[in-house]
């Protein structure tokens, strides 16, 4: 279990360092490099709305790498959505700009993002249901936060780059070449998450729905028709204000506190990291409460603690003091990962094995589209001005309640002990 859950790990977070290397830069330099004819605001839109495409790719990624796993294993998708995020992710450290070919480098742009989107719309599904389906029933939701963590540590990665060479290049040499490197670190990172990856075996439960030719002709339509569609609605809402809040601290905040309370590049990307590998520490022992607990009750936590914590955090960044800023970044990045940390087990739980894949990774990446692709431009364009951007704290308020209700809809799902002593009878 260990070799496969590190395995698991390490290609969620090559593939989330490429995907979160994109929103750093979105955030720093795309719109002048690529959108230099509008205005300084606008140009950030328009970065965060290419941003913004990766998302809407997810679902579709979701979808194709979701057929593959439920039709020809886990493994495949595993290979194939990594290969796939790290070539368009290169390609972005490789794009030439708007001074090189002018309307062509944004369409570019546009292209290899969605490209991202779709490798990484398969990833999480692939390995999350590796590890799933092959760790033991009274530790699922340890060994499948393990996972959860390549986030973090993908996110902790793309940005110690990006912050050790906005530290050691002049704003110059970061708008001119600096800003490309974290992208073409990603092939590298590529090639050895492949390595590590070709070694690991299909989970069990795939290798006997082979062996008694029980997968999923057409496994959408099978979600659809099975009436599993409420389950994906319902799970798309409730991680929707995950991605809000991970996007609001990572992404929004970076370009808000740089342009408009003109804090200091390093210093947020400091704040910004530390939050982060605070979630990243706290999932696994989060986990242990999600075996002990159940999964639900802690996702109703989380959505809580968040409804309470919008206005303060966005009080806090609007200080513009490095440490209270970071104190409001801490306790969103845990009251978000109250939730998240137990999702890996989750929602592979509320679908069958023939459908596993397609159903857990589509409303995944669903939540992903309403949470993550539009916050940063709402944040953006409900931030103008001087004024306290209160709109931005009722918005993720809104988000928060809807997460909420959507989790407090779903079903508990942690097995019985009775069940999981049926399918653990000698427990490690």
């Amino acid at each position: 279990m260990i070799r496969l859950a590190a395995a698991s790990m390490a290609g969620t977070a090559i593939e989330f360092y490429d995907f979160f290397s994109y929103g750093t830069a979105a955030a720093l330099v795309l719109g002048p490099l690529f959108f230099p004819t509008v205005s300084p605001l606008v140009g950030t839109l328009a970065a965060f709305g290419t941003f913004g495409v990766g998302f809407v790719a997810r679902p579709v990624g979701s979808v194709l790498f979701g057929h593959i796993g439920d039709r020809h294993g886990r493994k495949p998708v595993l290979i194939a959505s990594l290969l796939l995020t790290g070539v368009a992710t290169v390609g972005v450290g490789l794009a030439p700009t708007y001074a090189d070919i002018g309307l062509a480098a944004p369409l570019l742009l546009l292209v290899l993002r969605f490209l991202q989107g779709l490798g990484l719309g398969g990833e999480w599904g692939g390995a999350v249901l590796l590890t799933a389906e092959h760790a033991p029933a009274h530790r699922r939701v340890l060994w499948t936060s393990l996972p959860q963590t390549g986030p973090s540590v993908g996110f902790v990665l793309a940005n110690g780059i990006t912050l050790a060479l906005s530290a050691t290049l002049s704003d110059e040499e970061f708008l001119a070449w600096g800003w490309r490197v974290p992208f073409w670190a990603a092939g590298i990172l590529a090639v050895a998450g492949l390595l590590l990856r070709a070694q690991v075996a299909e989970t069990p439960e795939f290798l006997g729905l082979a062996e008694r030719e029980q997968q999923a002709s057409l496994p959408l339509a099978e979600v659809v028709r099975g009436g599993h569609w409420r389950l994906v609605l319902l799970t798309a809402g409730g991680l929707s204000v995950g991605y809000a809040v991970f996007y609001t601290v990572t992404t929004w905040s970076l370009s808000y506190a740089t342009e408009q309370l003109g804090v200091d590049r390093t210093v947020m990307l400091g704040c910004i990291m530390t939050a982060v590998a605070a979630s990243g520490v706290a999932t696994p022992l989060i986990a242990l409460l999600g075996d002990r607990r159940g999964r639900r009750p802690l996702c109703l936590l989380g959505c809580t603690a968040l409804v309470l914590w919008m206005f303060p955090l966005v009080a806090l960044l609007r200080t513009g003091r490095p440490a209270l800023i970071l104190l409001g970044f801490v306790v969103a990045m845990l009251a978000f990962v109250l939730a998240f940390a137990v999702i890996g087990a989750y929602l592979p739980e509320l679908y069958e094995p023939e459908v596993r894949c397609t159903g857990a990774t589509v409303g995944y990446n669903l939540g992903g589209v309403l949470g993550g692709a539009v916050t940063p431009l709402v944040a953006t364009a409900l931030a103008r001005g001087d004024r306290p951007p209160w709109a931005v704290a009722v918005y993720l308020t809104g988000v928060a309640l809807l997460s909420l209700a959507c989790f407090f809809l779903l079903p508990e799902t942690r097995p019985t002990a009775a069940a999981r002593a049926a399918a653990d009878p000698a427990p490690a």
